[in-house]
């Protein structure tokens, strides 16, 4: 998704950019072989995942441990402000815009994007309303229904309220391709997030009952490939300061 969110954006090359919740890396590499940039700083709050993100991108960016709430450099530093699939997790947004603008040159942009979880991330769509006919408590781990701030309208809202200018939002799609079901069943059992945290503490017969209610819902293509919609929500607002 990172390069198809840089391709909406369209900015010039040779800016300086800053990756918040940078994770892994893989949007500050985009950034790095598509923009050109002057200049990439990521920050995240976990040293474990720099670590990774370091060696993603050796000598290629300044990775420090930070937040959104505390960005540790300089005001007026860059151009861009950016967040990938991470948006949704900071904490506290009034803090978050205040410093995010304080680091923002004059006229600087900030843009990011989240999954749309309620609607067409369908891997996850699938995955929780299979999980819903089976156990009603399903919901509260639905990240459809625990981001509310993952759609469209509410992340113009809240860049307005923040004070960006020149505000646009756009859904960004690209195919997830699974060689067969198992290729996509599988990784639930063996990754990190709500979804397999979720899937991993049910008895085996609930599990079960999930997989089969979505195995009726796919569509098998006929070399028994599965094609999933995968839909990010991009944001992006201009600061005039």
């Amino acid at each position: 998704m990172a390069p198809v969110f840089l391709q909406w954006l369209n900015f010039p090359d040779h800016l300086s950019w800053l990756d918040i919740g940078c994770g892994t890396g893989a949007l500050s590499e985009a950034i790095y072989y598509h923009c050109k940039p002057a200049h990439i700083t990521c920050i995240d709050p976990s040293a474990g995942l720099l670590k990774k993100a370091k060696e993603r991108l050796p000598g290629k960016a300044d990775c420090i441990i930070g937040s959104a709430s505390h960005i540790p450099k300089a005001d007026s530093t860059f151009d861009i402000v950016v967040s990938g699939l991470a948006f949704n997790y900071f904490p506290d947004l009034n803090s978050a815009f205040a410093e995010m603008k304080g680091v923002l040159k004059k006229n600087g942009t900030i843009a990011a994007y989240v999954w749309d979880y309620a609607d067409r991330m369908d891997i996850l769509r699938l995955f929780w309303d299979a999980a819903g006919k089976v156990d009603a408590n399903a919901h509260k781990l639905d990240q459809g229904i625990r981001f509310p701030i993952c759609n469209k309208d509410n992340l113009r809202e809240i860049f307005q309220k923040a004070g960006l200018a020149n505000i646009e939002t756009s859904y960004l799609d690209i195919d997830t391709i699974f060689k067969n079901f198992d290729d996509y069943w599988n990784p639930f059992f063996g990754g990190q997030g709500p979804a397999p945290n979720y899937l991993t503490s049910q008895p085996n017969d609930v599990q079960d009952e999930i997989k089969n209610n979505i195995i009726k819902e796919l569509f098998v293509e006929q070399d028994g490939s599965i094609k999933l919609m995968a839909r990010a929500i991009a944001v992006r607002g201009t600061y005039k300061s």
